[in-house]
Parts: C-alpha cells; structure tokens; sequence
C-alpha cells in the first residue's frame, strides 16, 4: 500500500542501537494490537464515507500518473515509463479516509488525498531514461501532479 522513505538513524541513535542490540539481553518487543483490534480498526476505517468529489480526485491522480492517458500532464508524458494502476486509487482512498481518522473527523477532503499521495504513488510511477538523465525520481514527479492535478 506505501513505500515510505525512513532515514538512517542520528550518530546518537545508533549508538544507542550499537549498544542495545550486541550487549547481554536483547530488548523484547512487546504487541501493542492484537489481531481482533487490527480487524476492528480496518473496519472502521472502510466505513468512513468519502464524497464523490474526493473520490473523484484520487482516480484523477491515480490516472494523471499514466503516460498514455490523454488527461497526462507534460511531466508524466515526457518522465514516466508506465503508471500507477487501479489499485492506487483504492490506496490512495483507504489512506485519506485513515488520515481523516487520525485527525479527528470523519470528513476526508481532498488534502488528506494529497497527503498520502507521495507514500501511495512513489513506488507506482516508474520513471524512463529521460527522466534518470536530468535527476528526476518519481518523488519529483508526484511533487508535480500535486501541484498540477486540480481537484474538479
């Protein structure tokens, strides 16, 4: 569903990490959900309602990707090798709808759409040649179809 981007830890962290992981003991993970919570949350999560609009807007994005499409921005034709498919709109939906979620209301607007777009879209845009010749990684161009894909 994502590909998120994690950094390496801080010189402090990973010393810490150095040291907490080669000594005697090793830390035990605890479980902070069950299965049961999980499926409740899942639940929970697809009986948010999305208006049509919203929904409208992430297979808008979700199609702006695919150099093919007629409705393409320049950037995707001239960059993109193959774009993302129907299932990044599902993702793209279920992620604004937990965005909503986790900020308090259950109106999913169009910002929570653009707010999961990089981690939903960046392992689903597949640049070309052109694109690695000037430096230019699918990040940059979901930046730009955020900017250039209007919501109506």
């Amino acid at each position: 569903m994502f590909a998120l981007k994690v950094d390496y830890p801080t010189a402090a962290e990973e010393l810490t990490i150095a040291k907490t992981t080669t000594g005697p003991g090793l830390p035990q993970a605890s479980k902070l959900l069950d299965q049961e919570t999980v499926l409740q949350l899942q639940a929970l999560v697809r009986r948010v309602p999305i208006s049509d609009h919203v929904a409208g807007y992430a297979v808008k994005l979700a199609r702006a990707t695919r150099p093919e499409d007629p409705t393409a921005p320049e950037v995707v034709k001239k960059y993109v090798r193959w774009g993302a498919g129907p299932r990044a709109a599902q993702y793209l939906v279920l992620g604004a709808k937990t965005r909503a979620l986790l900020a308090g209301t259950t109106n999913v607007a169009c910002d929570h759409v653009r707010d999961v777009a990089p981690i939903v879209l960046r392992h689903r845009v597949l640049t070309n040649f052109a694109a690695e010749s000037e430096g230019i990684d699918a990040d940059r161009v979901v930046g730009d179809l955020l900017k250039l894909v209007a919501e109506a």
